[in-house]
């Protein structure tokens, strides 16, 4: 791997300060609980290594019944954030990718965020838990294509031009905005790199720039509508913070297939679940029957 040249250093800069002027508008006198504290420490310990971290929050928030369904995507977004920016500040430190590239995909993805979360943050429940019920099945999807290594075999570039930069901003702009509903973008960013014939370490610092960049933006939209969880927002983000130093130092040692299969099985589940609570949802809208809080 090789060092980043100097406008890297800049992006790292530029994201640093994105960082602190999130904590400055989310700082707050709640206490989270020590399981959102140890769900966040377990699930961004998964997403350091390239697991993702959103379809495994999803599943733990849904067995616990931990919220509303309709406050999961602005706490996945929110809570995850800082974990995010620590990764990516790791990542592209000792991942080189072209600059051009690397602020190009980024760029894409945060304004599809910016532009989803406006529109998820105002979404009724059922079309929430329909769309992440989706989501997760997607996730699952994905997760058993890189086991089972349904992808292009691996490139060597680690830059895009032409006709095949325009696909890849294209697409990341699309997963950004899927960020926001709780669609997790690592998965799909390392299947479309390989794609695109870059070298999959690559994925790395795209991935975790694309979602570092966009998750304050995104999250701060979901704070102005108070569509998430306190609580547990801090939880994940202290948690996610004392596991990502942790993850980075093995994610290149571990052999992490069996670990996804086990991933797979919990968010189909969770998935059905949600999907479930979608359809009583619906029943209980047509029977007119008030919803008890």
């Amino acid at each position: 791997m090789n060092a980043p040249d100097r406008p890297s250093f800049i992006l790292l800069g530029v994201l640093v300060v994105l960082a602190l002027f999130f904590i400055w508008r989310w700082l707050d006198k709640e206490r989270p609980g020590i399981l959102d504290v140890l769900t966040g420490f377990v699930t961004n310990f998964f997403d350091t290594l390239g697991i993702g971290s959103f379809a495994t929050t999803t599943a733990i928030f849904k067995f616990r019944h931990r919220m509303p369904d309709e406050q999961i995507p602005g706490t996945l977004n929110i809570g995850h954030a800082l974990p995010t920016v620590v990764q990516a500040l790791i990542y592209i430190s000792i991942i080189q990718v072209q600059f051009a590239t690397l602020v190009s995909m980024i760029g894409a993805a945060v304004l599809g965020a910016w532009l989803g979360a406006g529109v998820v943050s105002r979404l009724p429940r059922r079309a929430i838990q329909i769309g992440m019920g989706v989501a997760l099945l997607v996730a699952a999807m994905l997760f058993a294509m890189r086991n089972l290594d349904v992808k292009p075999g691996p490139g060597e570039a680690h830059a895009l031009s032409g006709g095949l930069l325009l696909v890849g901003v294209g697409v990341n702009f699309v997963l950004g905005a899927l960020m926001t509903l709780g669609i997790g973008l690592y998965a799909p960013c390392l299947i479309l790199v390989s794609m695109l014939g870059m070298n999959p370490d690559a994925a790395f610092p795209i991935m975790m720039g694309s979602c570092a960049f966009l998750m304050p933006p995104a999250g701060l939209r979901f704070i102005a509508r108070g569509r998430y969880n306190l609580k547990a927002s801090l939880g994940l983000a202290l948690g996610g913070a004392l596991a990502v130093p942790l993850a980075a130092s093995l994610v290149f040692k571990l052999p992490i297939t069996h670990l996804r299969w086990l991933v797979i099985f919990v968010v189909v589940f969770a998935a059905v679940m949600m999907l479930r609570s979608a359809v009583l949802e619906s029943r209980r809208a047509s029977a007119q029957v008030p919803e008890q809080v």
